[in-house]
């Protein structure tokens, strides 16, 4: 098993409501809040010097699309779906 496949067995995936990456309504549907409060906490967060935007941009390249694909994995050439 590789980091990827580590990756998916999590079973997070960005969520089908999205606006711009899907990660605040995949935290939302896995938590079960509100998408609106997420996306709120999720634009705060950047204010947060380095953290917020930094930790996003990892977690957007790390996160499965719903059809399993990692943007990380496909730059790299990688798994297609």
């Amino acid at each position: 098993m590789n980091l990827f496949d580590s990756i998916r067995s999590i079973g997070f995936r960005r969520g089908p409501e999205r606006m711009v990456g899907g990660i605040a309504g995949g935290i939302a549907r896995a938590s079960g809040l509100n998408v609106w409060l997420v996306r709120l906490l999720v634009l705060l967060s950047f204010l947060l010097p380095v953290f917020g935007v930094g930790a996003y941009i990892v977690v957007w390249v790390l996160t499965p699309w719903v059809d399993d694909s990692i943007p990380l994995e496909q730059f790299f050439g990688g798994r297609k779906q």
